[in-house]
């Protein structure tokens, strides 16, 4: 990945393993009447596996940061008198939705968390062995063996965050993303002006009329070459992929409005084209900072194949048409 910025986790490395299983018990009989009332060696449990499972209330796999390892129980071994292992408790891993587990070796896929409660095994834990009991035949009428116990899985494992929202703003650094997810939803991004502020893909609920809603999410700062892999531009791409409408933002006080949006557009399009799919417009930021004259004029110098709107998070100039626009174009 190549970057530094610790705050920005969509990627992690754990290594996991679930339970081995227990052994069967080889035990027989010993009774006093009966001397040999043969095996009764009862099976070993089954070995924990290690799940994942979907939680809404996670954005972020940020409370996996400083986990290394994440062991599930192993089954217990069986007992005499048939007494079977106690099968090892499961290791259940709470993770946002969105999250999919990739071999890191490989890339391998293997598997995604989408919805709520959802519950994916990514290692199964060993089968317990059979005790000596299910081995008695009529000619083999004591056999002093049982199995063992499956081994369990282990190894190092990727877990990967996309961040799942409606809408994603795309813009330059200071493009004022921060300000309006702090001012659309109830959202408190920690917000400065300098490029590469916002390292964490900042996720904000946008109510809206009768009680519905959609989230936005602040992609941090494109950088001209963020497809190349400069900056910390490939890491944010990633976070767009999933956006069903993106809003560009470009600031009023823009050089060329036209240029920085065919820079993000470039940019959103070498890294993967099937961003041209997605829906999009145009807010241009920052608004109060000119007259109402310069505004007219800007008016003639915006991009004209895709819906914009002039916007000033600062005065709160037309936010509620926006709300509609975006709840527009989502649906």
């Amino acid at each position: 990945m190549g970057t530094s910025n610790a705050n920005f986790i969509d990627l992690v490395r754990i290594y996991f393993r679930s339970g081995n299983g227990g052994a069967g018990s080889a035990h027989l009989a010993r009774e006093a009447r009966n001397p040999k009332a043969g095996p009764d060696g009862g099976d070993g449990g089954k070995g924990g596996d290690v799940i994942l499972r979907g939680n809404r209330n996670l954005w972020t796999l940020l409370h996996l940061r400083y986990t290394k390892h994440i062991f599930a129980e192993d089954g217990e071994n069986g007992a005499a008198k048939q007494c079977f292992g106690r099968d090892g408790k499961n290791a259940i891993v709470e993770v946002p939705l969105g999250t999919i587990v990739k071999d890191p070796e490989t890339d391998e896929l293997i598997g995604e968390v989408l919805n709520d409660g959802e519950e994916v095994i990514i290692m199964k834990g060993g089968r317990g062995g059979q005790g000596n009991v299910h081995f008695k035949t009529a000619t083999r009428q004591t056999p002093r063996f049982a199995q063992p116990g499956e081994p369990g899985t282990e190894g190092w494992l990727a877990l990967e965050l996309k961040v799942l929202a409606d809408v994603g703003l795309v813009g330059f650094p200071n493009a004022g993303k921060s300000t309006l997810i702090s001012k659309l939803s109830n959202a408190k991004p920690k917000i400065a002006d300098y490029p590469f502020t916002t390292l964490t893909p900042n996720l904000g609920m946008v109510a809206y009329r009768d009680h519905q809603s959609f989230t936005i999410a602040d992609i941090p700062g494109i950088i001209e070459g963020a497809s190349e892999g400069k900056g910390i531009g490939l890491q944010f791409l990633r976070h767009i992929e999933r956006n069903a409408a993106l809003l560009f933002m470009i600031p009023a006080t823009s050089p060329s409005i036209k240029k920085e949006y065919k820079i993000l557009l470039k940019e959103l399009q070498a890294y993967n084209d099937e961003m041209m799919d997605k829906k999009r417009m145009i807010a241009i930021t920052k608004c109060d900072l000119l007259q109402p004259e310069e505004l007219k004029k800007l008016e003639k110098k915006v991009p004209a194949d895709v819906p914009v709107l002039f916007i000033s998070s600062h005065t709160g100039m037309n936010l509620t048409e926006l709300k509609d626009k975006l709840w527009v174009l989502l649906h």
